[in-house]
């Protein structure tokens, strides 16, 4: 930050003084936030030995000390300032298997955590010096609990040789900057308060301290409040996914992340975006890189690395530009792969199962054939479309093997063409490191098999972003895989709830290119890429920002003495956080600036999922209950932004149930009691259904009314005066099937719009209503019905006292 501004040097001319504030300004801690000092203090002490995995205790417990020695020299003295002696000395020893004897080694472990953790921070030091040598007096004013003798062996143990002209600590004068302890400086140094200046992160101490007594202040936040709300969501992540990990020491990966932050230009929110967020998971993933690299390395050994297209295209920028080594991004995809390396049909069969649709011009575009059968097959359908997994069962008695050995024949050697031109020196590389957003490693795999068809002794090494580890045990022998986010750092349940709301991820990091389908020599064969092209534009500005704290880390890092990447464990875990927060808990800026972005399928086909559609996810809870909306098959393709789109509170609700932390018996429905609904047929006959309505966690209602088509009910009478007389309607849906089982358990779920209900005794405006008589009635008019069984969902969230 540069505090001078136009007119500095005319102005600098008239200051008396310039005053710091010591921690947060002048010195920066490597920590998340200031109590990390408590947590490196629990393992510099020992305690972490005798008394393991309770840091949170330890921490907790220290906080605690100090509001009570605050608030008892409050009251014996008048003032809330305290020495470090005095805050320990309402630490609970005995817990921790201590005595008042070791307050001693506590203050000591504390000073010492404080040396290895504080910074100097250089934009401020700079400025420091320059106002001295302008020949102003500068010095340091501190609230705090290290006396000044401490807190002078801090600063010089951060900045060796560093001087001041004075220096005050809160503690010494029994007053803080809030207080009197400004004035007191005024005093003591004679100072002129309307010629001086104090720099501070602290809106109260520092900024209207100083203005209450006439001095001018500069404000130096730590991170702008929009920075600052998404460290807090991480954080909470962090202790929820990474349970029992030291969850405030991080080697200054959150520090190096606010000062790229503070030195980067004003742009755009996705830009922005890239800075603050992609950007340190990309740089943390490309040290996992290197070090695999370094793994794969050894003796008579020539290693290559290539990042996979399209998912791997900004990291392989980030590699560039980091390294300036010949890395290559070589564009290869599951389709592609699998054909390739097919010596029998099941590799088709295992890619066709994933596929949610497909028709004939898909199947001919991506298998370059069309069997007579295969086309029988597809005509037989409705609408000529069928389920992956419908033709992947269908398709081994619809082609002939041979058909796709030698399709796979030409692509297999059409792909090698290729990787020899793209890269360099395969034929001579003994090891290749596949490089990737990662999961379960199919390329990986399929590649393995084309190199085993094709004699090739190349040895193949994932290193992915995040990796499904269960899928790896089944890697050829001199093979291996590694997931920087991987299992030992988050739990499979986590792990499953991020993949399946990856499709952000992959969006923001993939190339502008269509996905491959093929290749003609050097030359790659792509498909058009559907994506529109505004969403590519900002995808590229993303990427940028990216980039931007890439190319700028190492410097800041060297600069504040920061080392984020020193121990992969922990750098994993932030990493882990820091996806989680913008995949599971977006704010909703990123909702609305990412909201309107759609996923390619990237199977052969145009077609373009939604990330975002709350109210599928409104419906799904409306008709299935929240565990089971929860487990939603894409699309949408942002499960979890779907979720936060209803309102945060719900969003994190789906990441308890991704992290096995939602109970079941709280937070789903349980019987009430018992409602008769009224059943109306088209030509006027009536009758009474019981139904049952059960209250939710949440305190919602919920009716299921089940019918069949022979009844022929053409309205359904909904008696709500007589159970929730006012209330909220969150909406009416309905589902289809063979039987109610069949329809209950249906994710096709249909909204019912809202020209199909009808408010009869009831007063309505938007969702709420309010019952005007006893014998008011909602109106579902019922819709035509395809199957032998729907059944219409009912979600309210009664108001009031309810009925008498």
């Amino acid at each position: 930050m540069t505090i001078a501004t136009a007119g500095a040097e005319r102005r600098a001319q008239i200051v008396s003084a310039w005053s710091f504030d010591v921690f947060d300004t002048f010195l920066l801690r490597a920590c998340t936030t200031p109590d990390g000092v408590f947590e490196r203090t629990y393992e510099l002490s020992g305690i972490s030995r005798t008394c393991p995995n309770v840091s949170a205790s330890f921490v907790q417990h220290r906080i605690q000390a100090e509001a009570r020695a605050r608030r008892t020299a409050k009251d014996k003295r008048g003032t809330s300032e305290v020495h470090i002696d005095e805050v320990y000395s309402y630490f609970p020893f005995n817990l921790f298997g201590l005595t008042r004897r070791d307050l001693s080694l506590l203050v000591e472990s504390e000073f010492a955590a404080e040396i290895e953790l504080c910074r100097a921070n250089p934009d401020m030091f700079r400025q420091y010096m320059d106002m001295n040598r302008a020949g102003h007096r500068v010095g340091f004013i501190s609230d705090t609990y290290w006396d000044s003798d401490r807190l002078a062996r801090l600063l010089r143990a951060c900045r060796p040789g560093l001087t001041w002209d004075f220096l005050y600590a809160s503690c010494d004068h029994g007053s803080g900057k809030s207080e009197a302890l400004f004035a007191k400086y005024l005093a003591d140094e004679g100072i002129d308060p309307s010629a001086s200046f104090h720099v501070g992160d602290n809106d109260k101490a520092d900024i209207k301290g100083a203005k209450r007594h006439g001095i001018r202040p500069r404000y130096y936040p730590q991170a702008t409040a929009q920075l600052a709300s998404k460290f807090r969501r991480e954080t909470a992540l962090f202790e929820l996914l990474c349970q029992g990990a030291p969850s405030r020491l991080d080697h200054g990966a959150r520090t190096l992340r606010r000062m790229v932050a503070a030195r980067s230009a004003e742009r755009s929110p996705a830009f922005h975006l890239g800075v603050t967020v992609l950007g340190p998971v990309l740089t943390a993933f490309d040290a996992f890189v290197a070090r695999r690299c370094e793994e794969v390395a050894g003796p008579g050994r020539k290693v290559a690395l290539g990042f996979l297209g399209r998912d791997g295209f900004l990291s392989h920028r980030i590699c560039q530009d980091l390294h300036g080594m010949s890395s290559a991004y070589v564009e290869i995809n599951r389709r592609v792969s699998l054909i390739a390396s097919a010596d029998t049909i099941q590799p088709l069969v295992d890619l066709l199962s994933k596929v949610f649709k497909i028709d004939a011009p898909t199947f001919r575009d991506m298998v370059k054939i069309m069997p007579p059968k295969v086309a029988a097959f597809f005509a037989g359908c409705r609408g000529g479309i069928a389920s992956g997994e419908e033709l992947a069962e269908a398709l081994p008695g619809l082609m002939d093997p041979a058909e796709i050995v030698a399709l796979a024949a030409g692509l297999r050697a059409r792909l090698l063409v290729y990787l020899r031109h793209a890269i360099p020196g395969f034929d001579d590389c003994t090891d290749l490191v596949l490089a990737d957003l990662g999961y379960s490693g199919s390329v990986q795999k399929a590649l393995r098999r084309v190199f085993d068809l094709e004699g090739i002794d190349i040895r193949l090494h994932g290193a992915y972003l995040m990796s499904l580890d269960d899928a790896f045990d089944d890697l050829a022998e001199q093979d291996s895989a590694k997931g920087f986010v991987s299992d030992l750092v988050v739990t499979p349940h986590v792990k499953r709830m991020l993949i399946r709301n990856v499709a952000l991820l992959e969006q923001a990091c993939c190339s502008s290119d269509g996905s491959v389908r093929d290749y003609d020599g050097r030359a790659v064969l792509r498909e058009v890429n559907p994506r529109p092209a505004e969403q590519m534009a900002l995808a590229a500005e993303i990427q940028a920002g990216a980039l931007a704290f890439a190319q700028s880390a190492d410097d800041v890092a060297r600069d504040y003495g920061l080392d984020p990447y020193a121990a992969p464990e922990v750098a994993a875990r932030w990493c882990a956080a820091t996806l989680a927060r913008l995949l599971l808990l977006p704010d909703d800026d990123e909702l609305a600036l990412l909201g309107t972005l759609k996923h390619d399928v990237n199977l052969g086909t145009d077609a373009l999922a939604p990330l975002l559609d709350e109210r599928f996810v409104r419906d799904q809870i409306t008709a299935r209950g929240l565990s089971a909306a929860c487990t939603a098959a894409a699309p949408p393709m942002w499960l979890a932004g779907s979720f936060a789109g209803l309102s945060p509170s719900y969003g994190y609700l789906y990441v308890l149930f991704g992290a096995n932390r939602l109970p079941a018996d709280v937070f789903e429905e349980r019987p009430c009691r018992p409602v008769q609904v009224g059943l109306f047929r088209a030509g006027g006959d009536a009758a009474l259904e019981s139904v049952t309505v059960h209250r939710t966690g949440l305190g919602e209602l919920r009716l299921r009314i089940p019918l069949s088509r022979t009844m022929g009910i053409a309205m359904i009478a909904l008696p709500l005066a007589k159970f929730a007389p006012e209330g909220l309607l969150h909406g009416v849906t309905m589902q289809q099937g063979d039987d109610v089982r069949d329809a209950a358990e249906s994710q096709d779920v249909v909204g019912i719009a809202a020209e199909r209900l009808v408010y009869a005794g009831i007063r309505q405006s938007g969702d709420h209503y309010c019952a005007e008589s006893d014998d008011g009635c909602l109106l579902i008019q019922v819709a035509p019905m395809t199957d032998d069984v729907a059944v219409y969902s009912v979600a309210i969230t009664p108001l009031g006292a309810g009925p008498k």
